[in-house]
């Protein structure tokens, strides 16, 4: 399986390849076929569970979109990880929080660099995000985005979707690209990350006129496919 390495620094690689030794690979099944260019993928969190086994694992070339905390420095890392992390997603006492935070910091700050994150905001910034986005998905990455709501925590069944990437399919459409829309679930008791068909961004755009209801439909597809049985 060709791994997710494309463009990533040397240290970044040995350091995957250490942890592969520790992390078990999951089952990734595809109902529609292996993810193609101009795609984006939108996937459950699990915690810090997806991302890592995704960077590990996966066959196509990508970039995750995260938070801006996550992308600003160590102190940063650590702020983020204290007060909304562990604190209100982990939901760990204040006092715990602070201390993980203190000894996970110094890893994910590196962890984070390597990952070369895409930076999202809460505001005006966003056009930033979508600038490098189309960069990237011109170069030949596609993205993984992780649009649920988890600031109460990670739940399996997905209570909430923001519509992000609705904005960025737009983006996209503006620029002439029409992406590959990916909806995808890790079901964690079974180490198994479900890819579902495709679908072209214009269609979904055509179907739900509100970016809201578009990514309402799309989250009611990602719970679903935790029940979706493949034999592959």
């Amino acid at each position: 399986m060709r791994q997710n390495n494309k463009g990533k620094k040397f240290w970044f690689k040995c350091l995957k390849g250490i942890l592969k030794i520790f992390i078990k690979k999951p089952k990734i099944k595809y109902l529609g076929g292996k993810i193609q260019q101009n795609s984006i993928v939108l996937s459950n969190h699990v915690g810090s569970t997806v991302p890592i086994k995704l960077e590990l694992f996966a066959d196509f070339p990508f970039r995750y979109w995260g938070t801006y905390e996550m992308n600003s420095g160590l102190k940063s890392v650590y702020k983020y990880l204290k007060d909304i992390y562990f604190y209100k997603k982990k939901h760990k006492g204040k006092k715990l929080s602070k201390f993980l935070a203190f000894i996970v910091a110094p890893f994910a700050n590196i962890f984070y660099k390597g990952l070369q994150l895409i930076s999202t905001y809460p505001d005006a910034r966003f056009k930033t995000t979508l600038k490098k986005s189309l960069q990237t998905i011109q170069n030949g990455y596609n993205l993984v985005i992780f649009p649920e709501d988890s600031s109460k925590g990670y739940f399996d069944k997905l209570k909430h979707f923001y519509s992000g990437f609705a904005v960025f399919g737009n983006y996209c459409l503006k620029n002439g690209i029409d992406l590959n829309v990916y909806v995808s679930y890790y079901v964690k008791q079974n180490n198994e990350y479900i890819v579902d068909k495709p679908v072209k961004y214009s269609k979904l755009k055509t179907a739900f006129k509100d970016k809201y209801k578009l990514a309402e439909e799309l989250l009611n597809r990602a719970n679903n496919l935790k029940n979706i049985e493949v034999d592959i």
